[in-house]
């Protein structure tokens, strides 16, 4: 433990598993308050297993025994409102908020043609309405605290290049980086910097339930694009925390210069 996020604050959201439980643990150890936001209920149309509060609980405990605060609700980033009372809350609890890590997303592996309107709208509502709410819930604090602080939106190799079979996703993720300079060209003012993150294969719960049947029942409808997304490297999915450990430089004071940049943590994952 460095401790190089003493004293500050970070709400991350998709907290109750997976990547978003690894990010607040990494925060927390760095010496970060949390800020704990999940949906922890049914996520609809997806193929994997959905979290639930006791996932959510799981992480409250990781992050306390780290003698770190942290403030946890049950809050869909969908409802703007919600959000935004979740966020006040933890703040009026824990004083500040200096990080947002707009973690939560969803994933639908589908070919084009069985894409339907309400699959659409349900990863979009997620992946894009959802980390704009994060943000506008979250950065008129850091601004208030004139401290400045450091914005970290999730989006996917999906968002630089394409991930076959998920023309949503890859729309969303898209979005998401276009997002982040958009953020970081106007809250730069206020020293606050807009960086997103970009995954390829991360071992987590997105990998349970149904979802490898899905990707597979998908590619073989057109075995010549199975090849996207192979790594350079000779490990095919990384760990939650590799993830976790780049979020934690993009919000610590080592990555001070860094801004509107999007740092892939995919092993090398090629377009074709």
């Amino acid at each position: 433990m460095s401790g190089k996020l003493e004293g500050k604050v970070a709400l991350v959201t998709g907290a109750a598993r997976g990547q978003g439980r690894a990010e607040a643990v990494k925060l927390a150890q760095e010496g970060a308050d949390i800020i704990a936001v999940d949906i922890a209920g049914p996520l609809e149309f997806v193929p994997y297993d959905s979290p639930t509060p006791a996932d959510l609980d799981e992480t409250v405990r990781l992050v306390q025994d780290l003698d770190r605060r942290i403030v946890a609700s049950i809050t869909d980033i969908r409802d703007m409102d919600a959000l935004a009372t979740a966020v006040d809350a933890g703040v009026a609890e824990l004083g500040r908020l200096d990080v947002i890590v707009g973690n939560a997303g969803i994933c639908i592996p589908q070919t084009w043609d069985s894409i339907k309107p309400e699959h659409f709208k349900a990863i979009m509502d997620t992946n894009v309405t959802g980390t704009w709410n994060t943000v506008m819930a979250g950065a008129h604090h850091i601004i208030a605290g004139e401290r400045g602080g450091s914005i970290i939106l999730t989006s996917s190799y999906a968002g630089k290049k394409v991930q076959p079979f998920m023309i949503h996703y890859t729309t969303s993720k898209h979005a998401v980086t276009g997002m982040t300079r958009a953020f970081a060209a106007e809250l730069g003012k206020h020293n606050i910097r807009v960086n997103s993150v970009h995954p390829g294969g991360v071992m987590t719960p997105m990998g349970s339930g149904n979802m490898q049947q899905a990707l597979e029942e998908a590619a073989a409808t057109n075995p010549p694009l199975g090849g996207m997304g192979t790594p350079f490297l000779p490990i095919y999915a990384a760990e939650a925390e590799d993830i976790a450990n780049t979020v934690a430089f993009l919000a610590s004071d080592d990555a001070r210069l860094i801004t509107s940049e999007h740092i892939s943590v995919d092993q090398g994952a090629q377009y074709f």
